[in-house]
């Protein structure tokens, strides 16, 4: 098995000067810490790490304390929590992460699987924010008949758009990867960005955790979950996802009572990387509409 080092993989690591690394029970945490303010938390997708945030939390912390972890198995950060990479493991995991660091969430903001990390902390009383956003957010089973015959596989491919190449795909040259990565989620980032996730998913710990975090998705119980949210939620989607359907994310909007949806027209799965300061402002106004009531 291979490890993204800290020495190596990370010595060109975006915003390293905000990076520390923090002991929990089982869990050795690489977290970005920056700014002032009100908390607010980042959680990134599957497969991703914090360089997905490269360029958004810098602007977010302008006006937050932004918290921002490697998931458990994912980019730097080692270890396993009691009960596995199953989601409401993660989102204990996470909370205790917040309470080791002293820090109680005001917002939490999350991508992708992320957001379903950051919904379940709110529903298991790990978070207790006065909003919360989900970008391109993952949050209701994978439609249709492959959803009851092949759980597993189903989970993965909704979820996590890396999946279906997920060592193959990204590992290969520069070109490819950023062929696949646009294919798979609708997105065009920038090179630097390719490159980082290119360069994660070349290690098999990344790799593992990645497909072990989607084997233990339950998506069935969040979705039955969603109607008890008790905090204002902004769900943003880019219109041109390819991995998540705007049909999904209207499907959770209809659960959560006090949701709304902002639709980011010609723009991905990724979209938080490719419009970073779109997404920055559409955070910042909602924070400021409902962390001021």
């Amino acid at each position: 098995m291979s490890r993204a080092q800290w020495s190596a993989e990370g010595l060109d690591w975006p915003n390293r000067a905000s990076s520390r690394f923090i002991d929990t029970a089982r869990i050795r945490w690489h977290v970005q810490v920056m700014g002032t303010g009100p908390v607010l938390v980042l959680l990134h997708g599957t497969g991703a790490a914090t360089h997905s945030w490269r360029d958004l939390a810098p602007l977010l912390a302008e006006r937050f304390t932004v918290v921002a972890p490697d998931l458990p198995g994912h980019g730097f950060t080692t270890g396993r929590p009691v009960g596995g990479l199953a989601m409401p493991a993660m989102a204990r995991a996470v909370g205790e992460l917040l309470g080791t660091l002293e820090l109680a969430p005001a917002l939490v903001v999350g991508h992708s699987a992320g957001a379903a990390i950051g919904l379940r902390m709110i529903l298991d009383g790990h978070a207790r924010p006065s909003a919360v956003v989900g970008l391109n957010p993952a949050l209701m089973p994978f439609p249709g008949l492959a959803a009851k015959l092949f759980p597993t596989l189903a989970r993965m491919l909704f979820v996590n758009p890396f999946a279906p190449h997920v060592v193959a795909g990204l590992a290969r040259g520069p070109g490819d990867a950023g062929r696949y990565i646009q294919q798979a989620t609708g997105s065009q980032i920038d090179a630097a960005g390719v490159g980082f996730y290119r360069r994660l998913f070349s290690t098999s710990d990344h790799v593992s955790a990645a497909l072990t975090m989607m084997a233990a998705w339950d998506l069935d119980a969040l979705a039955r979950d969603l109607p008890r949210i008790a905090v204002p939620g902004l769900l943003i989607h880019g219109a041109a996802d390819a991995a998540i359907s705007l049909a999904s994310v209207n499907g959770a909007a209809a659960l959560i009572p006090d949701s709304r949806i902002e639709l980011l027209p010609r723009l991905g799965h990724l979209a938080h990387e490719e419009r970073p300061a779109e997404i920055a402002s559409m955070i910042q106004r909602f924070a400021t509409e409902k962390m001021s009531t």
